[in-house]
C-alpha cells in the first residue's frame, strides 16, 4: 500500500510540476509579445514624422495592451516602459 500512496503523490507532484511549468511559458511568450509591441511601438515612434499627440496615443494604446496582457502590473509597467516612451517622446519632442 505505502508504495502506491508515493507513486500517487509523485504523480501529483509532477502534475503540479507541469502546470507551473506551462504557466512560466505562457507568461514568457507574453513577456516576449509585449517587449516586441513596445520595442516597434518605440521605433515607430522615433522614425516617423508624427505628431506628438500620436506619439502619446501610441504610448497610451501600448500601455493598454500590457494591462489587458498583465491586469494589475500598471505600475510596473510605468517604472520599466513608460520611463522609456516619456524619456523618447521628451528627447524628440523637444519638451522639458
Amino acid at each position: 500500500m505505502r508504495g502506491k500512496r508515493e507513486l500517487e503523490k509523485n504523480s501529483d507532484f509532477n502534475s503540479n510540476k507541469d502546470e507551473r511549468a506551462a504557466e512560466i511559458a505562457l507568461e514568457n511568450r507574453k513577456i516576449r509579445r509585449l517587449r516586441i509591441l513596445v520595442d516597434f511601438t518605440m521605433a515607430l515612434i522615433a522614425q516617423s514624422e508624427m505628431p506628438l499627440e500620436e506619439a502619446q496615443a501610441l504610448a497610451a494604446a501600448v500601455k493598454k495592451q500590457a494591462i489587458k496582457m498583465f491586469p494589475d502590473k500598471g505600475d510596473t509597467y510605468d517604472l520599466i516602459y513608460g520611463s522609456r516612451f516619456r524619456r523618447l517622446i521628451t528627447q524628440k519632442y523637444g519638451l522639458h
